[in-house]
Formats: structure tokens, sequence, C-alpha cells
């Protein structure tokens, strides 16, 4: 099996997989624009930032993984892989930590204006005065948008900061809120007209582009604080810079709309810079969650190795179109499935899922086919009549 690096990840990583005995190309310097021609016959993709576009997916025949070494896969075009029956995992959780570091780290830089104060003590100007300005964060609100692992993350440690907590997530209900000793808010409206401060971390999802928009803004408090380390997208930037001259937001970003790909770049939202508090996508970008995703990494592709189910994959079928289940309980012989799929085929009927258990010994298994229709009578009676079968069963679903 051969396994592209196509970014660069922890050294851990190639040395794991060399053990396994998988043949390794490490190149990660490759831009999307290079991936195309260069991936010819690999069997695993993994990639952390570089773009996996449907041009690439359909240039590689033997593609079978891919893998994100992160948390998010809009980078990677998950419907042109699921069109080609190619497993898309991911690694989440395994940042969590680092990012939640840096959103706390650029609320109280945000709260204390340490980077204009940086700035002006840089450039020979000692302004006491005007910095010694801060509300301070214990004791306000930090509204939590999106409450995963990293919004989790984030939540227990603004709790050290002696913060009230808000949030609003796909999951949360008023119950859940209040085992997890926060306000529940039901509209991303409620959220903001709550909190002094709001951390995003949502997922980047046609539900999610454009969420925190200008009324979003506007129901912010004035002089309250905007966080995101999340995606761009979930931000309007026009609305977000109007919002800073006109309701004093104060606001702390690690991610950009359409920011570059490339470690060094030009970078097309120096303006909106200018008003903020912000680092260039380094959230996840730490030691301890680099080896971490190192490690996840290597266990998706080992499994993937030894058994053909890589686990964490995003693109898989949410309902079934299957109809019946059915139970074929027989002896472990050459043939005995291939009679059953050749009999279902001749009645027509489609497999949607399939799993074959061996037991102990070896002598006997118990197979189960989800069907997307119930044979007929006389195709049970003959499947019955087969001295390989020991039982059969079918059940709607």
């Amino acid at each position: 099996m051969k396994v592209l690096i196509a970014d660069k990840l922890s050294d851990r990583t190639a040395h794991a997989l060399r053990e396994l005995g998988i043949a390794l190309d490490i190149q990660p310097d490759l831009t999307a624009d290079e991936l195309p021609g260069t991936v010819g016959e690999t069997h695993v993709l993994v990639v952390r930032s570089t773009k996996v576009s449907a041009e690439t997916i359909e240039s590689a025949p033997k593609l079978s993984l891919i893998v994100r070494a992160g948390a998010g896969v809009n980078t990677i075009d998950v419907q042109a892989a699921s069109r080609r029956g190619i497993y898309v995992t991911n690694c989440p959780g395994k940042n969590s930590a680092a990012v939640a570091e840096l959103a706390i780290g650029l609320l109280i830089a945000c709260d204390r204006r340490i980077v204009d104060a940086a700035t002006d003590l840089r450039s020979g100007k000692w302004r006491k005065k005007e910095y010694g300005k801060a509300r301070g964060l214990r004791g306000r609100t930090l509204g939590i948008l999106g409450l995963g692992t990293i919004g989790r993350e984030v939540a227990n440690r603004a709790r050290g900061l002696g913060m009230h907590l808000a949030g609003l997530s796909r999951s949360l209900d008023a119950a859940r809120a209040a085992e997890l000793d926060l306000e529940y808010c039901d509209s991303p409206l409620a959220l903001a007209q709550v909190s002094d401060a709001i951390s995003i971390h949502l997922a980047a999802t046609p539900d999610t582009k454009g969420l925190v928009d200008r009324q979003f803004l506007a129901a912010m408090h004035d002089g309250a604080i905007l966080i995101n380390t999340a995606r761009g997208e979930i931000v309007d930037q026009q609305a977000l810079l109007d919002a800073i001259h006109d309701h004093q937001l104060r606001v702390g970003l690690d991610v950009f709309a359409d920011e570059p790909r490339q470690g060094e770049a030009p970078f097309p939202h120096s303006e909106l810079a200018k008003f903020v508090t912000a680092t260039p996508h380094i959230g996840a970008s730490t030691e301890e969650a680099a080896e971490a995703v190192a490690s996840e990494v290597v266990r998706i592709v080992r499994a993937f190795f030894e058994t053909g189910k890589p686990p964490n994959t995003v693109n898989m079928c949410a309902r079934s179109r299957a109809t019946h289940s059915l139970v074929i309980r027989h002896y472990n012989r050459v043939g005995v499935l291939a009679s059953v799929l050749d009999l279902l085929r001749t009645e027509e009927i489609n497999v949607e899922e399939m799993e074959n258990t061996i037991f102990e010994s070896t002598q006997a298994a118990c197979c189960t086919l989800q069907l997307d229709s119930a044979p007929s009578a006389s195709a049970l009676a003959t499947l019955e009549q087969d001295e390989s079968i020991l039982q059969v069963t079918i059940e709607s679903r």
C-alpha cells in the first residue's frame, strides 16, 4: 500500500507508518494545483491544509482513503470522494487543547489590548494611562457558539478565569446546558444579546457560512469581544469591519475568509487586520497538538491497512436504503456467500450493507445482508435447501 503525505506532519508519523511496511512518499511542499499530477498510484492520501479537489480524486485510480490531519474536512471535496467510494476521515479533538488555549489568549489580549500596548512600547511610547483601562474578564459572560470538543475546552478554561458561560450548539438543549453549568440560548441572536464576549467554535458548512452577520454583530454589546478560531467564512468580514468602527467591538481572529494556503504569502485582509488582534491560522499549531494528530493519523492508516475499515469516517451514508435484513448462518466454505449473492442478483435485489462473522474453530459463520427489498419465498426456500446453510432469517427494518 502506497501512502502520500502531502503536508508537513510530525516525524513520528513517517516512522510509525514505515514500521507497518507501508511504501511512503512524503512531499510536504505540494500545492493543491500540483496534487493531481502527483497522486498517481497512491492508495492513501494524508493532508493537513492542502486542498483536495475533485480533479485530484479523479486522477488517482487506486485512491481509497483520504486522511485530514486535523478536525474539519472543508478543504476536501467529500462529494467527489463519495462518488468514487473513497473513505474520508479526520482527526477530531486532537488539536482541541491548542485551539482553546489560543482562543483564551486572544480573549485576554483583546480585553487588555496587549498587542496595541506592545506595539506602542516598541515604537517608544509609554502609555500606561491609556492601557490601564480594562474591564477584566472575571464575572463577565462568555458566549460559546458551538460546544463540540473545542468549545467545551474553552468553557473549562473560561471557568478558571471566573467567567459566567452561555452557549448555543446544535446538540445542546436546556437540560444539557444545565449539566454543563451554562446558560442555554436558543438562537444566535439570543447568545449575542447576553454575552460580553463570544468565542466561535463551529465547523464551516453551508448552514454556518455568514452566520455571524450584521444582525448578529449589531445585537452584541458595544465594546464586547468577538473571538474566531474556527473558520473565517462563518463571519461576514465587511460587517465585522463596520461593527468594529460602529460598536467598538474588540476582535481576536485566527482565521479569515479566503486566507492564503501557503505558509508565506501576501495577506488579502490587511485592512481588517489593522483593527483586530490576529494570528495567521495557527490555532492547532503546537507541538502537543502535532504529536496527538500524528498518533491519530497512524491509528487511522493502521486500521485501514489491517481491516479495510478506517475510523473517523465522515462520508458514510447516514441512512441506508435497506428495507430488510437477511441473516445467513452457514458453514465456512468456499462459494456459500457467492451462491447467495448470485441468487439475490437474479431477483434484482441490491445489497446495501454486508457483514460476515467467523466463529471460533472457523467451521461456521454468520452473514448479515441489508437488502433494498425482500427476497421471494421461492428464493428463501432455495437458500434453506442448501446443505451449506444452517439457518435463514429475514426481517423487515
